[in-house]
């Protein structure tokens, strides 16, 4: 009896195919292609042998062979192809169920390109992973679409293009190792700009009045004799009061505040006139990638790489529809189930008369065709869901329930209320207060809402309702008040504000946002404060770079036109040859990316890499890092520039005190043993002691010799956790170099030393050491106390817990205690459950809640993607199986066995 063939469905990831498999019967194989099967050689070695000597395999694309690209199968992935292969032997269709957007429909092609199918082939399309839009999808099918295909391909060769001829020139202009990307350089370059208004802005001072009144509401000082008092809207983003409001307002200073009250003291409040306004506010549109990334950024403290880590797994378990989208629309499916909710839950009278329609801006037609919502065609709410969610998963999924709920309800209505007063100061000045409230006159959309507080505008943040009055009316004022206020700087863009901005200006795509912000930290460009993006002094010199000489490649309006490009090509209205052609060769007497980064000798790599803050002092960025230079030739001085300094704090004065400090090298003077001078220094691993072997000169013309293995090594020792480099002494440095100190000896005649190692003092006899509990014990303990400790059974070292460095304060999702702590590979914060290390740039000082609870998000997503740690799994697993027999290591055995796992980055 022949074999009865089945239908190969073939998705990205092993979730999802166990989630569509349980909506298919017998006669379906679903198995995961586990992303992209292969892609353009990421290095030299996944180079094809026929391909080595051929000039442009480097690179990738074969540009005079109208940019054909070079795919290879990953490393990782060619087990993965011979198990598709051998599936597809017993199936007689072949159903490729990828994302429908253009990577999806990408991934679909390499498939078909790489297994060459010799059964049919069918695309299967569908926007949420529940019973019935599969078992439509399976009944739905379409051909491959090309034009989506070409579209993601000239992408990918447009950034392979960019990067290889612009990272070169970074290496050799700026610093080896670098890159430059063509949506990450923008990206940059934003963070940067926003870092130089910074460091422009003049803070300002002034002064204001307020009026307590016996009523329970405070009215604020807004004129007087007529003239307009200085408000946050006078002032411009450099701090300065704006040009057109110099002549119209009055600036006061403490002296002239304290006088006001002063005169004010014992003057009740006249109602002058008021003003009642009804107000209606609209529901948002249903969640789009970029709205939903903001939304979680602002509510829940994530950022993008985080909100799409979670999205995708509600997406893949059936939660909600596909998470990557521009489309503000919802299916009429949807419409109904949001208004079914909305009226079950909150009454008829909170649902819309008639269902709403949302128009998207978004130009692009790429991805899926529906906004993100619940899936299915009735919405569970957050709470029946809740015992099969996590708590992240949750969170998300409350989030987009009450977006696109509400997004079908009845507007929101407000009252109003404004009122003015008039008071008359002792010296006979006229004074006018304001006092505003408003009050929801009906919830509508916002009964969705009732545990977020939405946004407030500075000028009406008091959201409560005024009392009674009449015009004329006295009201009795408690205290007048005065208060200082200075200017402040431009916020730094937050992972949701940039999201934001790159949005408005039309670059990258949903997609893409996540991986964008995620790229320009780990390139070291910018880096994590609290929740803020720092750009680093490297980020200057690189964005100098490219606006300087590569102007047309990071301009705002350029890098949108090319999406609108990739646009036409998906729709079939542009050719992918010929706008890749116009791209690298140039159009119109514009050069293109060829000739403008072939010429290197126009840029000038001091140049690039100097910041003048002063006659004689500048800002290079250099090999190691940003420094201070002070002078030039002999007198020249060097200090380098904390990590953690953000550029707008490295003021003129800042910089000459971090030039008085010891920094690059203090001397201690002369080792009394080995007469070699001993210097104090900050190293990478922090700062440390070490002595100074003389530089022998080589005549004029020879050759460097090499250091030989056995050629002696300089003394080095680390400080203790109390020294610095401002107060260790002479004293404490041969102390240091002393260890490790011999101790004598125990009865099987090993040495017994104390030393200080990476994670503490320790005793050492022979192979085994103990830890110390003090460092004043390198120098104070005897060797008859160190025999009793090793006469004591060796203990697996816990030890007493450490105090919190910093309590940070209630989760409030869980009501657990975050706090901050020491390990042993660094700092970290916890709740009790999820443990995660600080970043690049988090500091003690600086670190705050919000910051905590999203590094916290951060971890606990990785582990729900990527299980426990493999530490923790080798336990478990030697646990279950005790003897567990080698394999042979025959020839087939390791190729059997020898399949490689791809490397997962850590991401805490």
């Amino acid at each position: 009896m022949a074999k009865e063939l089945k239908k190969l469905v073939i998705v990205e990831s092993p979730a999802k195919a166990r989630k569509i498999g349980g909506y298919l019967g017998d006669e379906y194989i679903v198995e995961a292609s586990v992303g992209h099967i292969r892609d353009l050689p990421q290095r030299a070695a996944d180079i094809p042998k026929e391909y080595k000597k051929i000039a442009w395999a480097k690179e990738g694309v074969d540009i005079e062979n109208d940019f054909a690209p070079l795919y290879v199968i990953n490393p990782d992935k060619k087990a993965k192809v011979a198990e598709l292969k051998e599936l597809m032997k017993g199936a007689d269709e072949l159903l490729l169920a990828t994302d429908e957007d253009r990577e999806g429909e990408a991934i679909a092609w390499h498939l078909v390109e790489v297994l060459q199918p010799k059964i049919p082939i069918k695309r299967m399309v569908f926007n949420e992973i529940t019973k019935e839009a599969i078992q439509a999808a399976v009944e739905n099918t379409r051909d491959l679409d090309y034009h989506l295909i070409d579209a993601q391909e000239t992408r990918r060769v447009l950034d392979r293009l960019y990067g290889y001829r612009l990272s070169p020139v970074l290496w050799k202009k700026v610093m080896p190792r670098i890159s430059a990307g063509r949506v990450q350089s923008v990206a940059t370059r934003l963070i940067v700009e926003k870092e130089r208004e910074r460091m422009a802005f003049i803070s300002s001072a002034w002064w204001d009045l307020n009026a307590q009144t016996d009523l329970g509401f405070t009215a604020r000082l807004l004129t007087v004799d007529g003239k307009k008092v200085a408000a946050t809207a006078d002032f411009g983003a450099d701090g300065a009061v704006k040009e057109k409001s110099l002549a119209n307002i009055l600036l006061l200073d403490e002296t002239a505040a304290r006088s006001l009250v002063e005169s004010l003291k014992g003057t009740p409040l006249t109602v002058k006139s008021m003003e009642e306004s009804p107000r209606t506010e609209k529901p948002k549109a249903p969640f789009t990638t970029s709205t939903l990334q903001q939304d979680a950024g602002s509510r829940l403290g994530w950022g993008a790489q985080i909100t799409m880590r979670v999205a995708q797994r509600l997406y893949e378990n059936g939660y909600i529809t596909y998470m990557r989208t521009d489309s503000i629309n919802l299916s009429q499916q949807a419409i109904s189930a949001a208004r079914a909710s909305a009226k079950a839950l909150y009454g008829a009278d909170h649902v819309a008369d008639s269902p709403r329609v949302y128009q998207g801006k978004s130009k692009n037609a790429q991805e899926a065709h529906e906004a993100i919502r619940p899936a299915g065609d009735s919405f569970k709410t957050p709470g029946e869901l809740a015992p099969e969610l996590s708590r992240d998963e949750f969170a998300l999924y409350d989030l987009i329930w009450k977006r696109t709920v509400a997004s079908q309800m009845a507007d929101a209505k407000k009252m109003q209320m404004r009122v003015d007063f008039d008071a008359t100061t002792n010296d006979k000045k006229e004074t006018i207060f304001r006092a505003n409230g408003s009050v929801i006159t009906f919830p509508g959309f916002l009964a969705a809402y009732d545990d977020i507080v939405e946004e407030k505008t500075d000028e009406e943040s008091e959201d409560k309702r005024l009392p009674a009055m009449t015009v004329g009316q006295a009201v009795k004022v408690n205290e007048y008040n005065c208060e200082g206020h200075e200017t402040k700087p431009p916020a730094r863009y937050t992972e949701p504000t940039l999201v934001k901005k790159l949005e408005e200006l039309g670059i990258g795509r949903p997609s893409t946002f996540a991986s964008i912000i995620q790229t320009i930290q780990d390139r070291g460009y910018v880096y994590k404060r609290g929740r803020a993006l720092v750009p680093t002094f490297l980020a200057f010199s690189v964005t100098g770079l490219l606006e300087t000489h590569f102007t047309k490649l990071v301009d705002y309006e350029f890098t949108a036109s090319m999406e609108e490009d990739l646009d036409k090509i998906a729709a079939g209205e542009a050719g992918r040859v010929d706008w890749l052609r116009d791209f690298f060769y140039g159009h119109d007497g514009q050069p293109g990316l060829n000739e403008l980064s072939a010429d290197l000798g126009a840029i000038d790599a001091r140049e690039v890499n100097t910041m003048r803050l002063a006659p004689d002092i500048e800002i290079r960025v250099g090999r190691y890092g940003a420094y201070l230079q002070q002078g030039e030739g002999e007198t020249r001085k060097l200090a380098n520039i904390p990590e953690t300094m953000a550029p707008d704090e490295l003021t003129l004065e800042a910089a000459i005190e971090i030039l008085a400090k010891p920094s690059g090298e203090r001397d201690l003077g002369v080792d009394p043993v080995t007469n070699l001078p001993i210097i104090a220094k900050s190293g990478r691993f922090g700062p440390y002691i070490t002595e100074v072997f003389p530089v022998e000169v080589a005549p004029e013309g020879a050759k460097k010799k090499r250091k030989k293995a056995d050629a002696p090594k300089p003394k080095t020792a680390s400080l203790l956790s109390t020294m610095t480099l401002d107060t260790v002494t002479y004293e404490d440095a041969i102390r240091l170099l002393s260890l490790p100190r011999v101790l004598g000896t125990n009865s099987a005649g090993d040495d017994i030393t104390v030393q200080n190692g990476r994670y503490g003092p320790y005793l050492k006899a022979g192979a085994d050491s103990r830890t110390l509990t003090s460092e004043d014990q390198l120098f104070s303990i005897s060797l008859d106390e160190a025999l009793e400790i090793y006469s004591k059974p060796k203990e697996r070292r816990r030890g007493v817990a450490k105090p919190p460095l910093k309590e940070l304060g209630k989760d409030p999702a869980t009501e657990k205690e975050v706090i901050l702590k020491d390990g042993r590979f660094g700092m970290y914060v916890t709740d009790g459950e999820t443990n995660a290390t600080l970043r690049r740039g988090d500091t003690l000082e600086a670190l705050t809640l919000d910051r905590a609870l999203e590094l916290l998000a951060g971890r606990r997503a990785w582990e729900a993607e990527n299980g426990p740690s493999p530490k923790k799994s080798r336990k478990k697993a030697a646990a279950k199986s005790p003897k567990a027999k080698a394999p042979s290591l025959t020839k087939n055995t390791v190729k059997a066995t020898g399949k490689k796992k791809a490397a997962k980055k850590k991401d805490s």
